[in-house]
């Protein structure tokens, strides 16, 4: 069997056991270091959501590059979000960061939920990097330092001095 179809599926597990260990009421944390408004999101997760996390865990670990869109020659951070929501629910979202944030609708960070797209100021201009929220505070990140597809957390320091706005592409 192919080695990355492998990866996936075992990335698609993993991803399931997260989810379902974080949609209980006892595992919500009470208290965010970042604002506490997404820790305690009462919207539900979409079935569209769900699609564009679990196709998006599979990309952990692939080469960062700038400008790259697919996961065989690297992702950048606006590649990994285009190849994501094209080749797992079929929207076109295209562009650099900036432009996708044009795209879509923003939503109070207090209704974040799982495949909306997390944005932050990186490069002292608005906008210039985006990332995949997947639940529980985390996020996918195609980031230049460590040059790997990695999850992240929306409250360690640097993301919560950066952090911008929420988009969402889908009901």
């Amino acid at each position: 069997m192919n080695l990355l179809i492998v990866k996936r599926v075992l990335v698609s597990c993993c991803a399931l056991i997260l989810v379902a260990c974080s949609t209980g009421g006892d595992n919500i944390r009470k208290t965010a270091p970042v604002s506490g408004a997404y820790m305690n999101s009462h919207v539900p997760p979409s079935a569209t959501g769900n699609e564009i996390v679990f196709y998006s865990l599979g990309l952990i670990d692939t080469n960062y590059r700038f400008g790259g869109k697919n996961p065989e020659a690297g992702l950048d951070c606006s590649g990994m979000v285009s190849y994501v929501f094209k080749q797992a629910v079929g929207l076109n979202v295209n562009g650099s960061a900036a432009m996708i944030a044009q795209q879509g609708r923003e939503v109070p960070v207090s209704e974040l939920r799982p495949g909306d797209l997390v944005f932050f100021n990186t490069m002292n201009k608005p906008f210039s990097h985006v990332g995949i929220y997947i639940g529980d505070g985390r996020f996918i990140n195609a980031p230049s330092t460590n040059g790997k597809v990695r999850i992240d957390r929306l409250e360690t320091k640097y993301y919560a001095q950066r952090f911008e706005s929420v988009r969402r592409y889908f009901d």
